[in-house]
């Protein structure tokens, strides 16, 4: 006789993970809605303008959707959700640690320019921190562009892993163009460290280097 295959997937309805994953996202997409109606209601005052007020509202909004993106990871998969899950993480949080890595880069600029002498002062203002926030974002969007043209996300059935089990999971694709997407974060969260290293003894008042 034919025994029917137990099917598996990470299901919003029994699996513990799901339950955990979707009460801790909804509880940071809360915080992060609550900070950012608090910069907003404060978007006049000089401290909310001396921290790049435009920038902590891309990387406020851009933080809340990467937490959002969590809820593509539960649930029975597609194909679409399969080319979703890792582009639309790697778009959200690329733009998200661009905007740390604006935001350091110009703190040091800004310290340096106060400095006689310096040149530095050239380089502060807006449009440079935007620019490094479209470069940075846009590489990342080329990058993922091109892996989902090429060998995009898929639906796999594993008959392997767990005998009498199918499990339903995503194959990625082209493995490589995956590794490049997560490398291409690592560079951009290095960037933004070492920067940050440079400027860490920095005057304390309104340096965010030591945080970061």
């Amino acid at each position: 006789m034919c025994i029917e295959k137990q099917v598996e997937f990470i299901s919003f309805d029994t699996d513990y993970f799901a339950i955990f994953f979707t009460i801790n996202s909804l509880i940071l997409f809360t915080v992060g809605a609550v900070i950012l109606g608090i910069f907003i209601s404060f978007r006049d005052t000089p401290v909310v303008k001396a921290n790049n007020r435009n920038l902590s509202f891309i990387l406020i909004v851009s933080i809340k959707l990467s937490i959002l993106s969590v809820f593509l990871f539960l649930g029975r998969p597609t194909d679409i959700i399969c080319t979703l899950r890792q582009s639309s993480f790697g778009i959200t949080f690329s733009i998200a640690v661009s905007c740390v890595l604006a935001k350091t880069i110009m703190v040091y600029i800004v310290f340096k320019a106060t400095k006689p002498g310096r040149s530095w002062s050239k380089w502060v203002g807006v449009k440079l921190a935007h620019c490094i926030v479209l470069v940075c974002s846009v590489i990342q969007i080329l990058i993922t562009s091109l892996w989902l043209s090429i060998s995009p996300p898929f639906v796999e059935y594993n008959i392997l892993s767990e005998p009498g089990k199918i499990i339903i999971q995503c194959n990625e694709g082209s493995v490589v163009a995956f590794y490049i997407v997560l490398s291409y974060m690592g560079l951009l969260a290095s960037m933004s460290f070492i920067v940050a290293f440079l400027a860490r003894s920095l005057p304390d008042s309104f340096n965010e280097a030591k945080y970061i």
